[in-house]
C-alpha cells in the first residue's frame, strides 16, 4: 500500500451525491492529503482502476443502480483482488456485514456513523485492520455456511469477463444481448457460459442463477427499501 504521505488516492463509489461529499468530508478530516476521486456507479469505479494511477482504498455503496447485492464487491476483488474495499452501507444488519467480510472486505462501515467515526475507520483500515461497527458480534455459521464458501471458491476462480457475463445472465439476457453489450460475437458468449458452466460445477444457466443469487442473500436484499 503506498503511503499516506505519498499522495495515496482513495476512490469514493456510491450513486448519491451528498453522501459523496460526507465520504470525501471524511476522508479530508483522516487524512487532508489524500487524494480522492469519485464515482457514480461500478462501471464508472472499474474504468478509473483501470487507469494507469493506482488507488489506495476503495469506499463502496451497496446499493448501487448498475449491480445488485454483492455483485459490486465481487467485481472488484475479482479484478483487483489487491485494492482494500470497505463497505459504506446503509443496511447493517450483522448477517450483512457478515457476507461482505466473507467476500474479502476490508471493513464495513455503516452510514450512519458520525464523520468522526468514519474518519477514524478509515484510519483503522489504512493501518491494515479489519473495521466493524462496535456493535457487530459476528455471526453463528449456519447449515449452508460451507455450500456458500465453496460456490465463493469456484466464483472467484471466473475471469473478468466471465464474471460480467454471469452478471448479464442473472438480468436474464439471452446470448445476442450479451454479445451486443460486449461487443463480440455469440460464439465468444457460448464459450464464455460453457467455462462459467464448467467452473461452477452446475449444468444450466439457470441453476448457475440460482446458485449465485443464492450468495447475495438477494431475498434479504429484496426485503430492504431502497436496495
Amino acid at each position: 500500500m503506498t503511503a499516506v504521505n505519498d499522495r495515496a488516492r482513495f476512490l469514493i463509489i456510491d450513486d448519491h451525491p451528498l453522501f459523496r461529499e460526507a465520504l470525501h468530508s471524511a476522508v479530508q478530516m483522516a487524512y487532508p492529503d489524500v487524494d480522492t476521486v469519485e464515482a457514480r456507479s461500478i462501471a464508472e469505479a472499474l474504468d478509473l482502476l483501470a487507469g494507469a494511477k493506482p488507488f489506495d482504498l476503495a469506499l463502496l455503496d451497496l446499493s448501487m443502480p448498475d449491480v445488485h447485492g454483492f455483485d459490486g464487491l465481487l467485481q472488484l476483488r475479482t479484478r483487483h483482488p489487491r485494492l482494500p474495499v470497505v463497505i459504506v452501507s446503509g443496511h447493517e444488519e450483522p448477517r450483512i456485514i457478515s457476507e461482505a467480510l466473507s467476500y474479502g472486505a476490508a471493513g464495513f462501515i455503516p452510514k450512519s456513523a458520525r464523520k468522526s467515526d468514519l474518519a477514524a475507520a478509515i484510519r483503522s483500515v489504512m493501518d491494515g485492520a479489519i473495521y466493524v461497527p462496535e456493535t457487530y458480534e459476528g455471526q453463528p455459521p449456519d447449515a449452508d455456511s460451507a455450500d456458500r464458501a465453496d460456490m465463493l471458491q469456484r466464483l472467484a476462480r471466473l475471469t473478468p469477463q466471465q464474471l460480467r457475463v454471469l452478471q448479464m445472465l442473472r438480468q436474464g439476457m439471452l446470448n445476442k444481448q450479451i454479445a451486443y453489450e460486449l461487443q463480440v460475437g455469440e460464439t465468444t458468449v457460448k464459450a464464455h457460459v460453457s467455462e462459467i458452466l464448467r467452473k461452477l460445477n452446475v449444468y444450466s444457466r439457470t441453476q448457475a442463477v440460482i446458485e449465485v443469487s443464492k450468495l447475495d442473500n438477494a431475498e434479504l436484499f429484496r426485503d430492504q427499501a431502497g436496495f
